[in-house]
Formats: structure tokens, sequence, C-alpha cells
């Protein structure tokens, strides 16, 4: 007599040897050892950022002459390191209140235009059938395989050329000046950053409930409403682990606010700075440890406030079933 296996059964064999490895890798990295490895790995993680923060609080003799780490033999602290790269009135110091204002103007609009833009894309792409689609999904996700740098001198171009076709001028030359220049940095983060923000944006989108969309247009919702009241308190992780990622990139660029903004003092960010308050000769490098961890307070306080939401998102955005 032959006796059949039923199909549910087949599924639960199939899947108990996926289940417990699973549980295996689970106890694993929840042991004890996984736990202090993780430990120390931040400890290690963290010690460079602990000796910055260390060394921005030494006198200048201090750092110049002894290591860091001297600091809990001899503690010696001031706070004119501070007081010099913040509020310094000399040329030589660092006056970084102004250029901190220019990082924020830099940033929150180069985060928020891709935002706008990436998540309308996104959901146009994922919900709304039109020929060419998936045609127009694959050339937006190929264009994060182009080098940031191979678009700048193009880039340039159009903003002091503007742009021509057969000798008929599309678009004039921008000619900006001054505070005007925040306008192409803008510009230029928010196309560089689209490709990976509609394909993040894409991907979390497309896992939607099917069902939840029919539901919605059955009751007369059109796109616009369906957007804004279902799809955008659904993605909030996702956009969240982008406005992190994006946020952080921003505010530490130095190669594109330097290109497209400036080097002056209207429209320089924090980066463009740092860069300069070492000196013409390097002598003056007390003022980078101060300067520096002044520039990773925002980011910091950002990052951590937003951590969840930022591992949430792109898991969820990069991973399907």
């Amino acid at each position: 007599m032959t006796t059949t296996t039923p199909p549910a059964a087949i599924g639960t064999q199939a899947t108990e040897p996926r289940s417990t490895r699973a549980a295996r890798v689970g106890r694993r990295l929840n042991s004890r050892i996984a736990t202090l490895v993780a430990i120390v790995i931040a400890i290690v993680w963290t010690i460079p950022t602990f000796g910055l923060f260390v060394s921005s609080l030494r006198p200048e003799a201090e750092i110049k002459t002894t290591g860091w780490w001297n600091f809990f033999s001899n503690p010696e602290f001031t706070l004119e390191n501070y007081q010099d790269v913040l509020f310094g009135q000399s040329s030589s110091s660092g006056q970084l209140a102004n250029y901190f204002i220019n990082s924020l103007v830099i940033t929150l609009p180069s985060v928020l235009f891709p935002l706008a833009f990436a998540s309308l894309a996104a959901y146009a792409l994922a919900w709304m059938n039109f020929r060419g689609r998936d045609w127009v999904y694959i050339g937006i996700f190929a264009l994060q395989i182009v080098p940031l740098q191979m678009a700048l001198v193009p880039l340039l171009s159009f903003f002091s050329r503007g742009l021509s076709l057969g000798g008929v001028t599309l678009m004039p030359a921008w000619n900006l000046d001054g505070a005007q220049n925040f306008a192409q940095v803008w510009f230029a983060h928010t196309c560089f950053a689209l490709p990976f923000a509609v394909f993040l944006l894409h991907n979390f989108m497309s896992q939607l409930p099917k069902d939840l969309m029919e539901a919605a247009r059955v009751d007369g919702a059109s796109h616009p409403r369906i957007f804004r009241t279902i799809v955008l308190p659904l993605i909030a992780p996702a956009l969240a682990a982008f406005g992190i990622f994006q946020f952080l990139w921003v505010w530490n660029d130095l190669l594109v606010a330097l290109i497209f903004a400036g080097g002056s003092e209207v429209t320089a960010p924090l980066t463009v700075r740092l860069a300069e308050l070492a000196g013409t000769r390097g002598n003056e490098w007390q003022r980078l440890t101060a300067g520096a961890f002044v520039s990773i307070v925002v980011p910091l306080l950002v990052f951590l406030s937003l951590q969840r939401y930022f591992v949430r998102g792109l898991l969820t955005g990069s991973v399907k079933g």
C-alpha cells in the first residue's frame, strides 16, 4: 500500500530546516560572546571620536606636545578652542558660526527636494500603469552607476552656458551670484540623489498591499488622495531612512559645495572652512579638533534620533516577499 504525503506536510518539512537554521543563527547572535564582541567593536569604533572630543577641550600647547590620552594624567581643559572656531574675529580663526548656517541652508533643501520628487516618481512607477514604465525604472536604476564626478563638468557648463540644441537656446545661463549660488548646490544634490531615492522608495511602495489600493479606488479615491492619505503614512520609515542618508551625505560633502557654491563666506559650508582651519603651513591644526567636533554634532543627533527608521526603511525597501 502506497502512502502519499499531503502537500501541506511537504511544505512543513521544507520550511523546518530553514526555521531551524534561522533559530540557530539567532541564538548565536544573542549569545554572550556575540554581545561581548559587539561591545568591543563599538568601543573601538568610538575611541577616535572620544579622542577628538578630549583634544578639543585641551589647551593649544598640550595638543601640540602630547597625545590626548595624557589628559587623564594631567587634566587641563579649556573652551578657548570652541570660542576661537565659532566666534573668533580674526581672519585666522574659525568663524564657524556663519559657515554652520550655510551648511543648514544647503542641507535642508537638498534633503527635502529629492524626498518630494522621488516619492512622487516612485508612486507613479509602482502604482500607475503607463507605456514604458518598466524601461523608465530601469533607466533610473542605471543612473546610479554613473560616478558623480563625471557629471560635475557638464552640470557646471549647464549653469554657466545654459542649454542649446541646434543653435536654439532651450535654457539660458543661470548667471547667479552671491547667495543665489545656493540654488545651484540644491539642484546638483537633487539630481545626484534622485536615482537612489526613487529606487529605494519604489521598492518600498511596491510592497504595499494591492488590496488596499484597489479598495481605495473602489471608494472613489484619486491617485493624489491615495498618495497623500494612504501611501505617505505607510512609507514614513523609508522616507526617514533616505532623509538621514541624504542629510549625512550633503552635510559632509566638500566637492559639490565647493564647485557650485564657491569658497566665499556667503555660501561656503562647514566642510570648506574646516579644510582651511589648519592654516597655510598646517601649524594651526589645534583648531581642527574643536571645528571637526562642531561639524559632527548635528548629523550625529539626526542619526541617533532617527536610527530605528533608518534601519527599518533600508531593510524593508531592499527585501521583497
